[in-house]
């Protein structure tokens, strides 16, 4: 079905807005998948606040174009292929990994993945997958700050019981 400039312009618009916010961008190969997986495979994204799109490459070029700052991105705009937009560098690399092995199939095929002005392509989906989050990341660098502090009063509370089991036999000791 070919589109009428109109609607071509509404979906440039639509896909430049997109970029412009977006700091992660999963390009992707969907060719293979039915109405019924690709369905599924929304569903899927959806639930992990990820944004997926099917859409024509001169359009997304074109957004890409207007935006800037995309054009590592310009050699995978081949084939068929769906865009995965997300504040999450993982989520989407998560959401196609579980696809992948619960369909056991092998679409939807990663192209490339611009994580914060990186570009990581399709061999990288295991390790896109293993990012941590940035709540995660937080978590980590508060456990390493509190970390020395609670290893000293475990130490403490250690070396305290100990010298308290040693203070009570020479007590005990005098006392005979």
């Amino acid at each position: 079905m070919a589109l009428t400039k109109q609607q071509k312009a509404e979906i440039l618009e639509d896909l430049t807005g997109l970029l412009e916010n977006a700091k992660t961008i999963y390009v992707a190969d969907y060719a293979g998948l039915d109405v019924a997986q690709s369905s599924e495979l929304r569903n899927r994204f959806r639930q992990k606040d990820v944004q997926f799109r099917v859409v024509k490459n001169t359009l997304l070029r074109l957004a890409m174009d207007r935006v800037g700052g995309f054009e590592t991105l310009y050699e995978y705009l081949e084939g068929p292929t769906a865009i995965a937009l997300s504040i999450e560098p993982a989520a989407p690399a998560r959401v196609i990994k579980d696809y992948l092995k619960d369909s056991r199939g092998e679409k939807p095929a990663l192209k490339a993945a611009f994580v914060d002005g990186a570009v990581f392509d399709g061999s990288q989906l295991d390790a896109l997958a293993a990012l941590k989050s940035r709540e995660e990341l937080i978590g980590d660098i508060l456990m390493l700050l509190t970390s020395p502090p609670r290893n000293a009063v475990a130490a403490v509370q250690g070396v305290g019981a100990r010298l308290a089991g040693v203070v009570k036999v020479l007590a005990e000791r005098e006392a005979q």
